[in-house]
C-alpha cells in the first residue's frame, strides 16, 4: 500500500470530521463548556472525542437513584 488515496473517500472523511467538528463546537457552547477544545478535537479523529463529549460532558450515562426502586 503506498498511500494513495481516492477522491471519494478523502471528501468523504473530510465531511465526518467537519460534521462531527461543528456539532461539538455548537452544542459544547451552547452548554457553557470550553467549546473551542471540542470543537478542535472533532477535527482530529472521529469518533471518539464525540463518545467522550457524550459520556463525559452530557453524561448520558447518569446513575439510577437508589432509592427510587
Amino acid at each position: 500500500m503506498n498511500g494513495d488515496y481516492s477522491l471519494p473517500v478523502i471528501l468523504f472523511v473530510v465531511a465526518i470530521l467537519l460534521t462531527q467538528s461543528v456539532y461539538l463546537f455548537l452544542d459544547a457552547r451552547k452548554r457553557n463548556h470550553n467549546y473551542w477544545l471540542w470543537g478542535i478535537l472533532g477535527l482530529i479523529q472521529a469518533p471518539m472525542p464525540t463518545l467522550f463529549y457524550l459520556i463525559f460532558v452530557r453524561k448520558i450515562f447518569k446513575k439510577r437513584n437508589v432509592n427510587s426502586l
